[in-house]
């Protein structure tokens, strides 16, 4: 089942025969063209330093520059940035991902983050009087070892006598106790001399879910370096740090995709006085994502599954008291959805991120009472303070404003713009989106459209319908490149939020149960003709595109009707019983259809092969080879299909390419693959282009 739900969008169609041509477009009404896509930047993950004077920043290089990640530091006071780190011109690393996941050390005199430079992910330490960083030398004993198992193979003719030597770890996430004293740090138990030997001689049978090897949670004191084991079970995905620094709750998901089976997430308990007696917080639900202590430590903060009948990853957010072991749940019936990233503790409450309708704000929770704040644009995300609360920061975008880096005193002062670097190389024509209103049977439903300037009654536009992922995800009033790129064609974007959309309550999210290609398809085709009767656009010139749950969308749309006159469907679902047992994770599909070969004509109901005997529009398909979501096979059968029945069909296989990576590399968000997503962007306009000539 696609999981996609952020910003990924599709595809375009070519205007009346009356209009300009594409590059004179572009250039008159400035515009991106396909290769200034590949010149976006990031940013992501701001933090104040424990001063308040300054701000560290992740800015991810453009796709023509690698997409790798590096650190900025802004001067709040000046208003300036600098750039802190690079990656090295001699590393020979087969990881270009750069430096990440940076954060202040408590004393505010160094910066932490990570890197692959070499051999293996290490944890870096970056002084601010100058030099280079250092990575922490972090050697473990290997716990496992299957080279030396009774049944390896090769067999094992001897006993080795050889001492065993402790082995360098990848760290894979980290976290800083609030008084500096420890780092939490996670690593797979790493590869033996024996293991790789093995896989050297090519002894590398892989018995499916029965990997020894778990992400363990270890304590670093960064002042001697000593890393410490903990007994807390594999495998640990996060930590949350008590503010006295003397605890911390750990999140560990189990081990071998556990989690397919049903969710199987535990919340442990740890003092760093006694690492090897963790305390498993068994009031806590196996569907716990992670969460954060209040000031005082009384109270552990979490988002876990909600109360109501929702898909999976649908969260509400509860508090444990952690003396009385009693839980609250603060967000039962909220009308919006929690949004992603976990919640900010400050000294009156309780700051969370959420989505009402198209909008991204937070909510400040104080026991049964929830205030919406208000921010300057649209779309706030990453919201950050530091240990004394001088100061917040924050990401903030809308429909015309590319992300930007705020600072404010205080949540109640207005705040200043930062000058972090520009994720856009110059500025385009901003396009305000207009939300679009619409009834379908008993659902109020809302879309966001896009239209290019010149569009007016006299000169009517042709409309692309972009369907967004999930189906549990929804289209925001934030910035699209991709859209400015489609916009430049002279084409506008209808964004629908049907059922199952998130952003308008529990009831809404899960109407979608049991229905997909269904209930929610009616609401699309019923927003078009909204769109269609209130504004500028050619109902005979329709485009219809998705990633993820948006391709299996289009797949819905291609067998079920004709009234568009291109489709494009990138990394779908279209057997729901064959991807079912191919995908990584699919506990989530279970919950809308149940298991399908206990519920074979559900599932094949809400597949879009199903409909591919009535195919007639033509459809392209794109695909990563690598994607682990919806497998390369769900396309190859929709196009074996489709040739078969003789509908004009193409499909294009990117090589290394996973679900989320080619998603954002097709929609202009830096990526490490130079060229994959010019070449999507590329062949999509052509193959409109061969659609409407004929």
């Amino acid at each position: 089942m696609p999981k996609l739900a952020c910003r990924p969008a599709l595809c375009a169609l070519l205007g009346a025969s009356v209009l300009l041509p594409v590059t004179l477009r572009a250039q008159k009404s400035n515009f991106p063209n396909n290769e200034a896509l590949r010149h976006v930047r990031g940013l992501a993950n701001p933090q104040l330093s424990p001063s308040g004077k300054d701000v560290l920043l992740g800015v991810a290089d453009s796709t023509a520059k690698g997409g790798k990640d590096h650190l900025w530091l802004v001067d709040i006071e000046k208003n300036t940035a600098r750039q802190m780190t690079d990656t090295p011109a001699n590393d020979s690393s087969s990881d270009k991902r750069g430096e990440y996941d940076a954060s202040w050390m408590p004393n505010g005199k160094s910066v932490l983050f990570l890197a692959h430079r070499g051999k293996h992910t290490q944890l870096f330490r970056l002084d601010l009087d100058g030099g280079e960083a250092h990575p922490y030398d972090l050697k473990v004993l290997p716990r496992v070892d299957e080279s030396k198992a009774p049944d390896a193979v090769p067999p094992v003719k001897t006993p080795s006598t050889t001492k065993v030597e402790p082995l360098e770890i990848n760290v894979a996430y980290y976290s800083v106790s609030p008084n500096g004293k420890y780092i939490a740090v996670t690593a797979r138990d790493p590869e033996t001399p024996g293991e790789k030997k093995e896989k050297k001689e090519k002894a590398d049978a892989v018995w499916v879910n029965h990997d020894p090897h778990g992400t363990r949670l270890y304590l670093l004191n960064p002042a001697s370096g000593e890393l410490t084991d903990t007994a807390v079970p594999p495998d640990v995905r996060r930590v949350a740090w008590s503010r006295q620094g003397n605890r911390l709750i750990a999140i560990a998901s189990g081990m071998n995709h556990l989690n397919d089976l049903h969710p199987s997430n535990s919340a442990w308990l740890l003092s760093v006085a006694a690492p090897n007696r963790p305390q498993k917080l068994a009031q806590i639900p196996a569907t716990v994502e992670g969460g954060t202590w209040s000031h005082d430590g009384s109270t552990f903060y979490f988002l876990a599954q909600s109360a109501a009948n929702t898909p999976p990853g649908y969260d509400d957010l509860y508090a444990l008291n952690l003396l009385t072991h009693q839980i609250s749940n603060l967000t039962n019936g909220f009308s919006g959805s929690l949004n992603y990233g976990l919640p900010v503790a400050t000294r009156t409450g309780i700051l969370q991120s959420v989505q009402i309708d198209t909008r991204v704000t937070y909510m400040d929770a104080h026991g049964d009472t929830h205030q919406i704040l208000n921010f300057s644009t649209p779309v706030v995300r990453q919201l950050a303070t530091n240990e004394s609360e001088s100061g917040w920061v924050w990401l903030g975008t809308g429909s015309t404003i590319p992300t930007t880096l705020y600072y404010a005193a205080s949540l109640h002062q207005k705040p200043i713009e930062l000058h972090a670097p520009s994720v856009i190389p110059v500025p385009w024509t901003p396009v305000k989106a207009k939300i679009i209103h619409w009834t379908n049977q008993d659902f109020h439903l809302e879309g966001l459209l896009y239209l290019p300037p010149h569009a007016s009654p006299a000169h009517k536009v042709p409309l692309i319908v972009d369907v967004h992922g999930g189906p549990t995800g929804a289209w925001v009033d934030d910035y699209s490149q991709f859209n400015e790129f489609l916009l430049g064609h002279g084409w506008a974007v209808f964004e629908p939020n049907p059922r199952g959309s998130t952003g308008y309550g529990a009831k809404f999210v899960a109407a979608n149960h049991n229905d997909l290609g269904g209930g929610d398809l009616r609401d699309i085709m019923t927003g078009i003709d909204a769109v269609i009767t209130q504004e500028p656009v050619n109902p005979a010139r329709l485009a219809l595109m998705g990633y993820s749950y948006g391709g299996e969308m289009a797949g819905f749309v291609e067998g079920k009707t004709t009234r568009f006159k291109a489709i494009i469907s990138c990394a779908p679902v279209i057997d729901q019983e064959s991807e079912y047992g191919t995908e990584s994770g699919p506990w989530y599909d279970r919950w809308f259809y149940g298991l399908p070969w206990e519920h074979a004509a559900d599932a094949w109901r809400q597949s879009p092969l199903a409909y591919a005997a009535h195919a007639k529009t033509p459809l392209l398909l794109l695909q990563g080879e690598a994607d682990t979501t919806d497998p390369l096979g769900q396309s190859e059968e929709m196009y074996r299909a489709l040739r078969e029945m003789g509908v004009p069909v193409d499909l294009v296989e990117y090589p290394r390419e996973n679900h989320v990576p080619l998603a954002k590399g097709i929609f202009g968000m830096p990526s490490p693959e130079p060229w994959h997503g010019f070449d999507a962007r590329q062949r999509i306009v052509k193959f409109i282009d061969a659609a409407f000539s004929k």
